[in-house]
């Protein structure tokens, strides 16, 4: 029996969670995942991490000129996300009425993020809501 790609979709872990790994010599953590860590080069150990998802917006704009896909969410705001683990991430802001501003703390959330016509697939994604 063949797969759907739904189902395909549905088993890549870090489209749901955010998914990065570690260094375990030196501690250094990254996402995306990297196959060698910046720090130790050849001589990396790297390992899987889940981050928790929840840190403060570094920087933010608002997209009122989406690109194709997107026009039925503008104006939409898009932020770089400092997790509490330390990298940079980028992700919507997801609009739950509560200002946003640099510093604001925020937490992933699994939302839709594109649908292909009216019987596609619907891609599903973390953002970031204030909190």
């Amino acid at each position: 029996m063949e797969k759907s790609p739904a189902d395909l979709w549905r088993k890549v872990r870090s489209r749901y969670i955010l998914l990065g790994n570690m260094c375990e010599n030196c501690g250094a953590r990254y996402f995306p995942p990297r196959l060698v860590c910046r720090n130790c080069g050849r001589n990396s150990k790297m390992k899987d991490l889940r981050f928790k998802g929840t840190g403060e917006i570094y920087s933010y704009t608002i997209i009122r000129s989406p690109p194709d896909g997107f026009e039925d969410l503008a104006p939409y705001t898009v932020a770089l996300i400092k997790l509490d683990e330390g990298p940079i991430v980028e992700g919507h802001i997801v609009d739950n009425g509560k200002p946003v501003q640099i510093g604001t703390r925020v937490r992933a959330v699994l939302r839709r993020i594109y649908k292909e016509g009216d019987e596609g697939l619907i891609y599903y994604q973390y953002k970031f809501e204030p909190v």
